[in-house]
């Protein structure tokens, strides 16, 4: 029988995202797997993944800001930007201190425009940069406006290296800030141990590593649209909503809007249509 919900992985260095999707339809025993946001295969932590009808609500989770620790080593440029890249450059940035990487680091903070690297998920052209980077083509990529909303800057045990802890809108790329950063104090830097602590209120201490995954760790499909304003529903809208019609109702907040039946399970997400009327975007309530 298939399991509808979603699943807090910790994810571990070395495998991709779809590897755990796939690593999940085996423990699982079902197909409909997916997840809310890729993670490079070296970094570890929150990757959140769908199960079942569930899998039609990671879009509304995509959004959600993300929290990372890694550590940004200066003084050498890679063809990534982080360790698992070929050395391009290397300058020597010993004189730089922690103040100086704090007030270059405070300069990327807010609303900024940030090219993806390489390698990456972004698609230009119909293919994915990471295909195009293997295959040895660099293409032109344009600016994509992100937010960085927060960066705290520590120093890290060995000399010219920092440890960076980051708060920031989907799609920024913390390997990306991590060269601004070096190409800011006059020289180069890359990424290494980078770990999404955080997407949402998901946080990485409550994720379960794949070894000890199973159906105790899936949360019901409501966690996946808890951060959405919410309708309760009586009986008739629950029927109605069963049904996909749309609702007469004075809706709260900004849509999407999540619609639960009184004991707080999911039964519907509303949502604009292009043409502005209100009807249901996902419906998960039996009719």
């Amino acid at each position: 029988m298939s399991i509808d919900g979603l699943a807090v992985v910790d994810k571990p260095a070395g495998c991709t995202s779809h590897d755990v999707v796939g690593r999940c339809r085996r423990i699982f025993g079902q197909k409909k797997v997916g997840h809310a946001g890729t993670l490079d295969p070296d970094a570890t932590g929150v990757l959140l993944v769908g199960l079942g009808r569930a899998t039609r609500l990671l879009r509304f989770l995509a959004p959600l800001p993300k929290s990372y620790v890694a550590e940004v080593v200066l003084g050498v440029a890679t063809s990534t930007l982080d360790d698992s890249g070929e050395v391009l450059a290397t300058y020597d940035m010993a004189a730089i201190g922690l103040d100086d990487v704090r007030a270059a680091a405070a300069g990327f903070v807010g609303d900024i425009e940030q090219i993806p690297p390489m390698v990456s998920a972004v698609q230009v052209g119909g293919r994915r940069l990471h295909e195009l980077a293997r295959a040895g083509i660099e293409v032109e990529r344009a600016a994509r406006p992100v937010t960085v909303h927060r960066i705290e800057v520590y120093p890290a045990p060995e000399p010219g290296v920092f440890r960076f802890e980051v708060v920031c809108s989907s799609g920024t790329y913390v390997r990306s800030l991590a060269a601004d950063v070096g190409t800011a104090l006059g020289g180069g830097a890359h990424l290494r141990r980078l770990r999404r602590t955080a997407v949402g209120e998901f946080t990485v201490d409550r994720a379960a590593g794949l070894d000890d995954l199973g159906p105790d760790h899936v949360l019901p499909p409501a966690a996946a649209v808890r951060h959405l304003p919410a309708v309760v529903a009586d009986a008739a809208m629950a029927e109605a909503v069963s049904y996909g019609r749309p609702l007469d109702i004075e809706w709260p907040g900004q849509a999407p809007w999540a619609v639960l039946d009184g004991t707080g399970a999911l039964l519907a997400v509303y949502d604009h249509t292009p043409d502005g009327r209100i009807k249901p975007a996902v419906v998960l309530a039996p009719h």
